[in-house]
């Protein structure tokens, strides 16, 4: 078990010394490599934590912070108990697959040695000059010892063959009293036993301890003993005289762990997703002053909870319904929680004064007039500003006024840091302080041009407070190009700032002002249109002859004109192709039709049919991009020139 040696003091002295330098630590939980956990210890001299895990057969250790220093693996198969030597210099291993106890150089974490013991060792407890031990398989519990005085350390067995099966031990400090505890029995049976004489004699029984004993603890005065079992719903205290019942410590169900600091402050744990999963009880009480509840689907593994020797943290293991396995750590578990609420007023104007209150509340109550710490954060003072503190009422209620310089979102951060009995506590609310309109504009808004064209951009800034920067973006359309960022800088002394865009496609330019302490973000934009390029070329004919005031192409009857168009392809764009017939002095359409374009951006049409009834006629063609029936609409319409063309003999 994890029984606090009198190596405390020692640890105590050590450990604060080391601490007093480093800076307070919040709470934190680290992923521990286990499959399960038998035990843990604390060893406050070189501040490790050694968790035992009989699947894998190792010791995990760890700094404080969690972090793991080393794994011991070697023939530790089925490790289960530990127990720390009174220097802190030893850690006892109960190894019950291999039927022995190996002993542990904390300072260089390895094995020194071991002890052939009895069959399957549970669990290791130092009392009256001896290592004892639970030890035996189904219907062969029994206890047995080493004594560490002699120099041979010779192994005593079958000190109580009175258990059905290994029972859990533990004693105080230097004491002379061992307590065992049955496992895996309802109900749960306790015992008390005089080792002074190096043999264990029985002084007391109970079965009153409940049913599914999962951990015991004596406390280190050594009159008492803590029992977390499955069932009742608390914490039992008895006796260790006469284990008579002397208490309990109030928790849910279902208890799964305890753990007593060397002051007597007592945490226990429980087996349940749906309350708080560890509680802290000061000596003697029956209400917790502090509890803690893990996230997710986290709970407390059994006989998973260790002090530090100086009472400063708590270390918890839990586990998920995953199988996964976490080392926490709570810092100043023995401090009330201290809860300090702020409520503002949701929104303001800037300038203006507004009034903060709040309360600071604890099961204890605060010292009057506690004083509390008042920080503001806003864009001018990202980082917070201190501002005056304030002083709680008799009530913990408090209340401060404020006049915001800056717009925006603006946080009020008020904090108690905490006294002897009180943790450090604060909270902290947001008010929405309303900032002025800047204009903002961009040019263009509207216009259309040709395929490729550079186009110059001009945003205008008016009157700001300090920020003079803008962003202008180009978001080309169609779902293949990104919204971009094509140029960022503060503007001209006359607000403005350009840049050219080449457009190959309709485009939103966007120009955009991120606010500053008094001006809101604005933003402006100017929706333009890009044409495509479209030419057309015409082949087939016997000549080309300038007529009627156009460029002509002539074609025997007996050839099919052949119209070649390019523009810039698009994922099933096509050409709009019109055919117009001249006739008495107007010219007259043909049914449009359309042709989709390759790859490459290519459309060929061939002019077919019986041209000798064509002949003399004036005929034309064009193609044309046309916004949304040509296949997409990521290009202003275009229409290509007219080819004008007749049949001759």
């Amino acid at each position: 078990m994890r029984t606090l040696t009198t190596a405390t003091t020692l640890a105590v002295l050590l450990s604060s010394a080391a601490l007093a330098a480093a800076p307070a630590f919040a709470d934190s939980s680290k992923v521990l490599p286990v499959r399960s956990t038998g035990d843990i210890v604390v060893d406050g001299v070189h501040q490790r934590v050694f968790i035992s895990d009989p699947s894998n057969g190792k010791i995990v250790v760890t700094d404080y912070a969690g972090n793991v220093v080393k794994q011991l693996t070697t023939d530790l198969s089925g490790v289960s108990g530990l127990e720390l030597s009174a220097d802190s210099r030893t850690l006892y291993a109960a190894v019950q697959d291999l039927d022995a106890i190996a002993v542990i150089d904390t300072a260089t974490d390895t094995e020194t040695t071991r002890y052939a013991v009895g069959d399957k060792p549970l669990s290791v407890a130092l009392a009256g000059g001896r290592l004892w031990f639970g030890y035996g398989g189904a219907a062969q519990g029994n206890l047995g010892s080493v004594d560490l005085t002699g120099e041979q350390h010779e192994v005593t067995l079958g000190q109580d063959n009175g258990w059905y099966q290994a029972p859990i031990l533990d004693a105080a400090p230097g004491s002379n009293t061992l307590i065992a505890g049955a496992v895996g029995q309802s109900p749960v049976e306790l015992a008390s036993y005089d080792v002074s004489s190096g043999t264990a004699a029985r002084v007391a029984s109970t079965r009153e301890a409940g049913s599914d004993l999962n951990d015991l603890q004596v406390t280190p005065d050594g009159k008492d003993v803590v029992v977390a079992s499955s069932a009742p719903y608390y914490q039992q205290v008895f006796k260790t005289a006469d284990l008579q019942g002397d208490g309990k410590y109030v928790t849910h169900a279902y208890p799964n762990a305890v753990a007593v600091a060397p002051d007597g402050t007592v945490a226990g744990g429980i087996d349940d997703l749906y309350d708080p999963d560890v509680y802290v009880f000061r000596p003697g009480s029956g209400e917790a002053l502090r509890t803690y509840d893990f996230s997710g689907s986290d709970v407390l593994a059994p006989a998973g909870l260790a002090w530090t020797p100086d009472g400063s943290r708590l270390f918890a293991v839990s586990h998920d319904t995953a199988g996964g396995y976490s080392l926490r750590e709570f810092d100043a578990p023995t401090k009330v929680a201290t809860t300090v609420t702020v409520d503002a007023p949701a929104t303001a104007t800037r300038g203006k004064k507004l009034t903060v209150k709040g309360k600071v509340t604890s099961k204890a109550a605060l010292p009057a007039g506690a004083k509390l710490t008042v920080t503001r954060t806003d864009l001018d003072s990202p980082n917070g500003k201190p501002l005056p503190s304030v002083t709680t009422k008799a009530d913990g209620s408090y209340s401060f006024a404020d006049t915001p310089p800056a717009g925006g979102k603006v946080k009020y951060t008020v904090a108690y840091a905490g006294d002897a009995d009180h943790a450090a506590g604060s909270g902290s609310d947001t008010v929405d302080v309303s900032r002025d309109k800047p204009a903002l504009s961009i040019d263009n808004n509207g216009k259309v041009y040709a395929y490729g064209k550079n186009v110059k951009f001009t945003a205008h800034l008016g009157t700001t407070y300090k920020n003079r920067t803008v962003e202008i973006w180009a978001d080309p359309y169609g779902p293949d190009k990104p919204n971009k960022l094509v140029k960022s800088g503060k503007v001209d002394s006359h607000g403005n700032l350009s840049v050219t865009i080449g457009l190959k496609r309709d485009a939103t330019v966007t120009a955009k002002f991120a606010g500053d302490a008094r001006y809101q973000p604005r933003s402006a934009a100017s929706t333009v249109g890009a044409q495509v390029s479209v030419s057309t070329s015409v082949s087939g004919h016997y000549k080309s002859k300038s007529v009627w005031g156009q460029t002509y192409y002539f074609f025997h009857k007996s050839k099919n004109p052949l119209f070649t168009t390019k523009m810039p392809y698009y994922p099933n764009r096509a050409q709009k192709f019109e055919f117009e017939v001249y006739y008495q002095g107007k010219w007259y359409p043909g049914d449009p039709q359309y042709f989709k374009l390759g790859p490459d951006g290519v459309s060929k049409v061939s002019y077919g049919g019986n041209h000798s009834e064509d002949v003399g006629w004036r005929l034309r063609i064009r193609s044309s991009y046309i916004n949304s029936a040509s296949g997409d609409t990521v290009n202003s319409t275009t229409h290509g020139a007219w080819k004008y063309f007749t049949f001759t003999s």
